[in-house]
């Protein structure tokens, strides 16, 4: 780009994460692993670098949705989990293996959460050493308004095809059972 004229890399045309680029970077990197003599890994690292891309595209626009809302998907997470349950509370140990979470982020988003007043803590009732993690009124209505606004904004249109979808859902399935996932 000729910065002499007084244009600006802001010029070229957006995207919703940027300057909108002209070609892929990934398949760019892809072609240059396979200069480098790396032709067996390229496929592999160009899928895993788009996952990541992908990644970062999906969680920018659930968080848009929900910043409104004052949680990150993280906490909706959790919300979701107790809004989901049939008593509307679960163990904090429950809540950490159900979001395949490390319990110091578990303990973290219930913390905020509970300062937010949308979940309070209790004791178990039969087992003193566990806490229970309770879903609020106004955390159950949040949990609501949060989901019909990601269902109409990201989840009901998620850029792809419905086939498109059921084979991206089929694969990463697929490759998370392999991982040992589930």
């Amino acid at each position: 780009m000729d910065m002499r004229r007084g244009s600006s890399p802001y010029d070229e045309p957006m995207s919703a994460q940027g300057p909108k680029l002209a070609a892929d970077p990934i398949a760019e990197a892809a072609r240059l692993w396979e200069e480098r003599g790396w032709a067996d890994a390229a496929p592999g690292m160009a899928a895993i670098t788009s996952l990541m891309r992908a990644h970062q595209i999906a969680l920018t626009r659930v968080e848009a949705v929900l910043k409104p809302f004052g949680v990150t998907f993280a906490r909706y997470e959790v919300l979701m989990l107790l809004f989901l349950s049939r008593r509307g509370s679960l163990p904090m140990r429950t809540i950490g293996a159900r979001l395949q979470v490390h319990q110091t982020s578990v303990t973290n988003a219930v913390d905020r959460l509970e300062q937010a007043k949308l979940v309070r803590r209790s004791p178990h009732p039969t087992d003193r050493r566990v806490t229970l993690v309770e879903l609020t009124a106004s955390g159950r209505r949040l949990a609501e308004r949060a989901t019909e606004s990601l269902n109409a904004e990201v989840f009901s249109e998620p850029g792809l095809s419905s086939t498109a979808v059921a084979n991206l859902v089929r694969i990463l399935a697929q490759l998370r059972q392999d991982s040992g996932d589930f």
